[in-house]
């Protein structure tokens, strides 16, 4: 991915607030995101809904990167400002295992969201009022938007106990 630095009034003052908790401000394709610390995440989406004006949670979804040493996933919140009519994301690179606290407490969307994450990737978020799969079926194992994660290895268990067929694969 090409990406190209980012800079205005809204990267400075964010800069200024956060230090070196924010690692990048970088654009690509005219995608402005912010990579930040993921203990930063919270207080940065914080300050990003009620001093910058992002006040809508779009998404949350993840990356699985299964070769990269040390971070294997990226969390990426997208934030939009019906005001600035502008989008911004932020990105945080986590360990697997590593638990980065929920956001509920910004935006109540991200319940649902965060949820979302958990089931396809296993990420589970700190603090979650109710984190629980919300789209595969409670005894699932497995997590299917991980790279490491084959369709041949479905839960051929789970189709014949409950669908009572053979997975076909």
């Amino acid at each position: 991915m090409e990406s190209l630095p980012w800079q205005d009034d809204l990267t400075a003052a964010v800069k200024q607030q956060f230090g070196d908790r924010v690692l990048e401000f970088l654009t690509y394709r005219d995608q402005k995101f912010i990579v930040a610390a993921p203990e930063a995440a919270v207080a940065l989406i914080e300050y990003l809904k009620f001093e910058a004006g992002f006040d809508y949670l779009v998404d949350v979804t993840a990356v699985h990167w299964p070769k990269r040493e040390g971070a294997q996933f990226d969390v990426i919140y997208i934030l939009y400002s019906f005001e600035r009519n502008d989008r911004v994301r932020v990105k945080v690179k986590i360990a697997d295992g590593y638990k980065p606290e929920t956001v509920t407490t910004v935006h109540l969307t991200a319940n649902w969201l965060e949820r979302e994450v958990f089931d396809m990737f296993g990420i589970q978020f700190a603090s979650h009022p109710d984190l629980r799969r919300i789209l595969m079926p409670e005894d699932w194992s497995g997590y299917p938007l991980r790279k490491d994660y084959s369709i041949i290895q479905m839960d051929q268990r789970w189709v014949k106990e409950n669908l009572g067929i053979e997975s076909g694969q």
